[in-house]
């Protein structure tokens, strides 16, 4: 029986080092581009809260959200235009930058831009999907499927690994529980950690209502506070957490997201258990 915090990879991501020895990681931005001017805002003020609070952070934001419940909902800029986009944040505030894609030819595009690929949820287990961000040598973070045990990602992982490339981190969204409803399984994270690599914890898609709003989802963003103290104090390597000026405005996955007027908070919270979980794990060595 294993009762310390299991030893991660260590792995770079611009100026930042996600795992090993590091301390905890903030991944950080909008569900999805909304505008050039809105997307500089956010991660300028994401930037300015990382310095201030001495906590990494990594922006992220997505060009296409092509599992939108509805055909009318709102889904992005695009591949180019979400591109230039991210291009410009990487160039005026210095953070790594993160994005989803979707298809095997997305890939490489978007990695010569980006710092992470990141591969959706109900994706997960898309073989030719993972290869194909995995060969362009970029770290690949991927989203366990609502559907998946924490033990099933061990495969994932192999398929990642095959070709070369272990620079991979894995993160825990959520579990489905019933119709309409998630819930978060903290023993998770210990599994997959078992495997080596670093370990986010999404907080945001965490308190999703997938559908409950009909042709939206829902979300209870009040649970996002409590569930990234739980997560911090079980151990992991990052946290992922989508933010915005106006929630009940945001073209995608409002309901979920974090005001980010309360975003310093979580992160000072989130960093001091991280601490002091490190303090104790050692002094119990």
């Amino acid at each position: 029986m294993n009762i310390g915090k299991t030893q991660t990879r260590a792995i770079r991501i611009g100026h930042v080092q996600i795992g090993g020895q590091a301390p905890l990681v903030a991944i950080v931005g909008p569900c999805v581009i909304e505008s050039l001017e809105h997307t500089l805002f956010l991660a300028t003020e994401i930037a300015r809260i990382s310095a201030s609070l001495g906590i990494p952070c990594i922006f992220k934001a997505s060009f296409d959200k092509a599992n939108r419940s509805s055909i009318d909902s709102f889904r992005g800029p695009g591949l180019e235009r979400g591109l230039e986009v991210l291009a410009r944040v990487k160039d005026e505030t210095g953070l790594p930058v993160l994005t989803d894609i979707h298809t095997e030819a997305q890939a490489p595009l978007a990695a010569e831009v980006v710092d992470v690929l990141q591969i959706p949820a109900f994706l997960c287990r898309q073989t030719d999907l993972l290869l194909a961000a995995a060969r362009t040598g970029k770290p690949v973070n991927v989203k366990k499927g609502q559907f998946l045990a924490p033990w099933d990602m061990r495969n994932v992982c192999e398929k990642i690994a095959s070709t070369g490339n272990n620079e991979i981190l894995l993160t825990e969204r959520g579990v489905s529980f019933g119709y309409n409803n998630l819930v978060s399984d903290m023993r998770s994270l210990v599994i997959m950690r078992e495997f080596g690599y670093p370990i986010v914890f999404d907080a945001t898609h965490s308190v999703q209502l997938p559908g409950g709003l009909g042709k939206a989802t829902g979300g209870q963003r009040q649970f996002i506070f409590p569930l990234v103290r739980a997560a911090a104090a079980v151990g992991i390597d990052a946290i992922f957490v989508e933010t915005h000026d106006e929630p009940e405005r945001a073209l995608s996955d409002g309901p979920n997201s974090m005001p980010l007027q309360f975003l310093r908070q979580l992160l000072i919270e989130a960093k001091e258990l991280d601490t002091w979980l490190r303090e104790v794990t050692d002094r119990l060595a």
